[in-house]
């Protein structure tokens, strides 16, 4: 940094519609953002100002993050192109739009690229739902860092900002699950000028606004919701006030201890002096004064816009797990907008400054985000032979959320192996009613293939929409990771009535034939209002909804900061009452996790047990997934709870490493797969509870073990693993499970009654019957 640049504080939020228009805006809209210069030279272009390098097929869609930051920035007048999934083995195709004339905007895409190709067993995923036709390989691993060497290698000379959910979640020296290892801020390993985190509309048109008024790079020092690198010692620096925090065991000042049982004489003789006479004579001149103690002055800090923390640096969370925790746990308590302060983190000879989290969108600049010209569909260069995107060249991400309506954005509950609240924050930005009224009629008159259901009509969460803190100072002011856990706050609005008004709304539009709610709900809160879980069960459930309470028991809930099973309980009794009163045969989904740190062999067990006294069995099994920087991460990598202070003596959280443990816990879900019944029986006779094993119906799995070749089939086609010949019993008992009416409140899924979807899908082979196994 020169001598003249400072690095100044974040400045108060500006609208999005408060900036003059880039000269560009005569331009006008685009039918889709331009990805040739054939297409710039129709809309009559000579250069982009800003080009967008992005890991997905381009969609032009308010879920997809390119189209997102593309049309914001193209409202506020800029040209803006799109590089799609470009061919990393050669510079060439990004070069393909010319020089940007401002920068490079990069990002992996709507996931982060690892969790995208690889599995939580670090298997390579065969499929992309973010490529056409599903085919996987299409980008690279940390396309981010492979994305911006290309950009740099073609034009050395433009800014590259790089954005998106992996630079949002990798801005900070973090374990990387892939490799077994801390890595560094993903900013320093791509040699980016800037990064952009979390919800990047406001940040990212203040940067483009600056850029085009000529100031250098170097000097946006001061955008919330950015990270940026400065020399360690840069001068600059010495006008914030820095909090030291690199340490866990650093004791404060110490004082000396007063005995209760020492005397007056006794304590002045310790300070070389006398007591003076207890009568009440007049003390002579010379005599001591009695003491007095002084307690120190409360401590006044600076203000917070002056204020930053310094973290453990990259070299000492790398080699100390427990100094890791402690990081983590000071940037998600640095994560609330009003009262976040800026954070640094040295990286060699550099230090990494992280700017205060971006302020919330409004609800009239959310209004305006998904107002913009959305052709709502995929880029016409994926389209087939007949023009149509439904065939070989179907975008999957993309045919999920076609017919979808994203309402809010944010989630409040602070799950710890969750990246919504980390990205996207924990304050909720609701859209108005009137958009979002006008967006299911504009897909109504627009779509292909609208059949009258809109498949979803939610976000992050179902049903968040609304909801937040009663009081904006307490609002401010508040450091608790989660509105929900360890119970609802008392400050919490949980009023769904304007949920509610939108739904009945929604549905009586003409040409509205239903409307589903696909987006995960949260039940803690459905409870609050029986007249939404009403009219949700009613109006909104397409035969089953998908909840997700996680796991039965205390330990790995409690670190997972989900309620009790109790809450389900409530939710799935409101769910049949509701569901009897509309005579509808209606199902609840519950969705568990397996080897979530703080899960213990028993947990699981317990957990099997639970499955099978109800008659669950789970179709498709989630494994934790270590991301970066999530809270859950840092208990994996270091035993550790930074949910509470991190000392080197502070709480031991049992994590589930080795693939033989990971898939123990995993089986434990799979429990009426005869495949897993030979794992399952070693562990429970070493865990002392073989009274589980047997040919009744209290056992958890039987003494008798058929053929099986390993193999797999899921309700899934994809999901399924077929390895020959199928010998299996599960798919007759399945079907059996199917001839069998479901007990009373029995949970039902495909295996135990419940009627699959209509997917459009081949039906599965059917399977090939054996002789019944010996026992």
């Amino acid at each position: 940094m020169s001598a003249h640049t400072t690095i100044a504080p974040p400045k108060p939020n500006k609208a999005l519609t408060a900036y003059r228009p880039f000269w560009a805006k005569r331009f006008g809209p685009a039918p889709f953002l331009p990805m040739s210069r054939a297409e710039m030279d129709q809309l009559g272009w000579d250069s982009c100002d800003i080009i967008i390098v992005t890991g997905d097929a381009y969609v032009d869609h308010a879920s997809f993050g390119m189209a997102v930051i593309g049309r914001t920035l193209e409202a506020q007048g800029f040209r803006v192109g799109i590089i799609a999934q470009p061919d990393w083995q050669s510079v060439d195709p990004f070069k393909a739009l010319g020089k940007p004339n401002l920068f490079f905007g990069v990002a992996a895409g709507n996931m982060d690229s690892m969790i995208n190709r690889y599995t939580a067993d670090r298997k390579i995923r065969s499929d992309d739902a973010y490529t056409p036709g599903g085919q996987g390989g299409k980008r690279p691993d940390r396309a981010t860092l492979v994305y911006t060497q290309r950009c740099k290698e073609a034009w050395n000379e433009v800014p590259i900002v790089i954005g998106g959910i992996e630079a949002s979640l990798r801005r900070i020296a973090h374990y990387d699950y892939w490799s077994d290892k801390v890595r560094r801020s993903i900013l320093v390993d791509a040699k980016a000028d800037l990064l952009v985190y979390g919800n990047a509309e406001r940040a990212i048109v203040e940067i483009a606004h600056r850029l085009a008024r000529r100031e250098p790079i170097e000097s946006l020092t001061d955008v919330r919701g950015t990270a940026f690198m400065r020399r360690t010692d840069d001068p600059s620096s010495h006008e914030w006030f820095q909090l030291d925090s690199t340490s866990v065991d650093t004791p404060g000042r110490i004082d000396d201890l007063i005995s209760p049982y020492q005397t007056i004489e006794e304590t002045a003789a310790d300070q070389g002096a006398s007591c003076s006479s207890a009568s009440g004579d007049k003390p002579a001149a010379d005599a001591p004064k009695p003491i007095t103690i002084h307690r120190p002055a409360k401590i006044t800090l600076p203000p917070r816009d002056k204020t930053v923390i310094r973290l453990p640096a990259y070299e000492q969370v790398k080699s100390d797990p427990v100094l890791y925790a402690h990081a983590n746990r000071v940037l998600h308590l640095e994560t609330n907008p009003g009262n976040a302060r800026a954070l640094v983190q040295r990286h060699g000879e550099r230090d990494l400054w992280i700017n205060p989290p971006p302020i919330p969108l409004s609800t009239a600049e959310m209004d305006h985000v998904f107002d913009l010209p959305y052709a709502r569909a995929p880029h016409p260069s994926y389209a087939d032979a007949n023009g149509s995107h439904e065939g070989e060249t179907k975008i999957p991400a993309w045919e999920m959320i076609r017919f979808s309506v994203n309402i809010m954005r944010g989630c409040f509950g602070g799950c710890t192996f969750c990246s919504i609240t980390e990205h996207e924050g924990r304050i909720i930005q609701s859209r108005s009613e009137d958009s979002v009224i006008r967006e299911i009629e504009e897909m109504r008159d627009k779509v292909k293939g609208f059949t009258g259901v809109v498949s979803d009509l939610g976000g992050p969460t179902a049903n968040m929409y609304r909801i937040g803190c009663k009081s904006p100072e307490i609002e401010a002011a508040c450091r608790k990771p989660s509105c929900v856990y360890p119970g609802i706050c008392p400050n919490l609005n949980t009023n769904h009535d304007p949920l509610i008004k939108m739904y009945r709304r929604a549905r009586a539009l003409r040409g509205v034939k239903k409307i589903l709610i696909g987006s995960g709900l949260r039940y803690d809160l459905a409870i609050q209002s029986p007249e939404y879980v009403k009219e949700l069960v009613t109006h909104h459930v397409g035969g089953y909804l998908k909840i997700a309470p996680e796991h039965t028991e205390g330990g790995p809930l409690s670190k997972m900061m989900k309620p009790g099973i109790g809450t389900y309980d409530k939710f799935k009794k409101m769910f049949e009452q509701a569901s009897e009163e509309a005579g509808k045969k209606q199902y609840l989904i519950p969705y568990f996790i397996a080897a979530h740190p703080g899960t213990s062999d028993e947990d699981m067990m317990n957990l099997a047990v639970w499955l099978k006294k109800n008659g669950f069995r789970a179709d498709q099994v989630q494994t934790f997934y270590p991301s970066p920087m999530a809270t859950a991460t840092a208990m994996y990598h270091s035993n550790k709870n930074p949910l509470k202070k991190v000392t080197h003596d502070s709480e031991t959280v049992d994590i589930v490493r080795g693939d033989r443990r990971r898939r123990l816990h995993k089986a434990f879900l799979r429990y009426h797969d005869a495949n897993n019944w030979p794992l399952l029986r070693e562990a429970l006779k070493t865990m002392g509870r073989a009274d589980l094993i047997g040919n009744g119906k209290h056992h958890l799995i039987p003494s008798f073990q058929p053929v099986t070749d390993g193999s797999y089939e899921s309700a899934r086609r994809k999901n399924s693993t077929p390895t020959g010949v199928k010998t299996s019993v599960a798919k007759p008992l399945a079907k059996q499970a199917v001839r069998t009416p479901p007990l009373k409140g029995q949970i039902l899924t495909q295996h135990t009654g419940l009627p699959p979807r209509d997917t459009g899908s081949r039906p599965p082979r059917p399977a090939v019957r054996k002789a019944k196994p010996g026992r």
